[in-house]
């Protein structure tokens, strides 16, 4: 599937499985190199420009770039980073055919499009602010090929500095660097070239992260029943502070939950009843209302209040059997008490419980793991390993981590999703997923896309929570 992403490291042992293959590494360059400058000539109208060569296979790749655009009559210039004579391998045998001056780096003047053929995905060292300052000052587009030099393909974040690019052409397969932020914004848009590379390779590398996608969950059946499509339950905060979970219930009936059940105390769901109407409302306490196996999906976090009252109750829907979301209160509560979340987390196996941190929360709850400048899929993933529980790490660029190491990159929320009481909303979805049954890393990866595409539909325009609902 496309839908993967390599690291740098997986790409390197894509490119060497294909060779092993029998494709011969000077035809991947080669293929690579013409990709780009077909796209460039798609997208752009002939014009002076400057093709910006590394030392390494990047470099390569922008020999190739160079040839093409020249044959079919562009005014190109093409200036190398470092010593020719230093080329080595498959650069240097693309160097050879290029056939036309080579200059040093330098000046960007007179380009009317730069090709950033500088550094790929694995930098491995800070690129130089200046030589990004010049190139990004220039005036010009710049089509980067690979990643834009200066951006780690693993973390999506800049190593020093970065070039930003207005196409960046990859190839095989995307990397996380392309869908992270800052990445995403530094590549601009991603076009992803199929370089003869034969999709058998992933097979032997088994790639753990990919984009996040719709995921299709069964429909329901022509003879069944609302107790088909589960029971979720939400715990309602307290008289002045409805709202939350208010949305998050509504958002679980409106995302196909067959029953939605606001539970509280009496005075809190005197407000809910002027408010909801298909969803109900129960002041049973929650472990009598738990008994009830039919109600198979808890949601609890949204307004619920910070402290032993809501640890208190997390355990009560952990200790159910029941499948479980933890938003807001419910982590923050455990701030100070990480260890026995986690452990309650491990008391009823195969039970799918499900985390909806923002940065702010995860950061309580996984404290010191935020300082590790790792990557955003490397914490989620490394976050739900340790709890054993789906961590949603939210975000412009969510990532779903499950504790078996599979992770997802969300792509699809438009940033007028940043609005008050939209993540009680994907809260309420996550909890519909689980009560339809969808395992907790599948729910959770619906969800997610579910909410991000409901955004998108509605436009930029005046979107809260409350219309958010509407679109699910």
């Amino acid at each position: 599937m496309t839908h993967d992403l390599l690291t740098p490291e997986e790409m390197y042992r894509a490119d060497a499985l294909a060779v092993q293959a029998g494709v011969p590494s000077l035809t991947l360059m080669e293929t690579a190199g013409r990709a780009v400058a077909d796209e460039i000539v798609r997208r752009y109208g002939a014009r002076a420009t400057l093709v910006l060569c590394g030392p390494g296979n990047n470099g390569g790749d922008g020999f190739v770039v160079a040839r093409h655009l020249k044959a079919w009559g562009w005014p190109v210039r093409l200036a190398l980073l470092g010593d020719r004579a230093a080329l080595k391998g498959d650069a240097a045998a693309m160097a050879a055919r290029w056939g036309g001056p080579v200059e040093a780096v330098g000046a960007m003047a007179g380009a009317g499009l730069i090709v950033d053929a500088l550094f790929g995905a694995g930098l491995s060292r800070d690129f130089p602010e200046a030589l990004a300052g010049a190139i990004n000052r220039a005036g010009c587009p710049v089509a980067a090929v690979d990643v834009p030099s200066g951006l780690d393909g693993l973390t999506g974040q800049p190593r020093g500095a970065s070039v930003r690019a207005e196409v960046t052409v990859t190839f095989f397969r995307k990397k996380p660097g392309h869908v992270l932020l800052p990445g995403r914004e530094f590549c601009g848009e991603v076009v992803l070239a199929d370089i003869g590379i034969p999709d058998s390779v992933l097979r032997d590398i088994r790639p753990g992260n990919a984009i996040n996608c719709e995921i299709h969950h069964p429909e329901p059946a022509l003879g069944g029943h609302k107790y088909g499509c589960g029971h979720a339950v939400v715990v309602s905060g307290g008289p002045l502070n409805t709202g939350a979970s208010r949305l998050a219930a509504e958002a679980a009936l409106k995302s196909g939950a067959g029953l939605v059940t606001l539970c509280g105390r009496r005075e809190a769901l005197l407000v809910q009843a002027s408010h909801v109407t298909a969803v109900m409302l129960s002041d049973m306490d929650l472990s009598a209302l738990l008994a009830d196996r039919r109600k198979n999906a808890v949601c609890i976090g949204p307004a619920a209040g910070v402290g032993a009252g809501t640890r208190d109750l997390v355990e009560t829907v952990l200790l159910s059997g029941a499948a479980a979301v933890l938003d807001a209160d419910a982590l923050t509560s455990f701030a100070e008490e990480t260890g026995r979340l986690f452990r309650l987390i491990e008391i009823v196996p195969g039970r799918p419980v499900v985390m909806t941190p923002h940065a702010g929360e995860f950061g309580r709850v996984f404290a010191g793991l935020d300082a590790t400048g790792e990557s955003k899929l490397k914490l989620a993933r490394t976050a739900a390993e340790r709890s054993g529980a789906v961590v949603v790490l939210k975000g412009a660029d969510t990532v779903i981590a499950a504790p078996d190491g599979r992770a997802r990159v969300n792509v699809n929320a438009p940033p007028w999703l940043a609005t008050a009481g939209s993540g009680d909303v994907l809260a309420g979805v996550v909890t519909a997923m689980l009560a339809q049954d969808l395992p907790g890393f599948e729910a959770a990866c619906a969800a997610v896309w579910l909410h991000g595409e409901a955004a998108g539909r509605h436009g930029p325009r005046g979107l809260t929570a409350e219309t958010l609902i509407g679109f699910l």
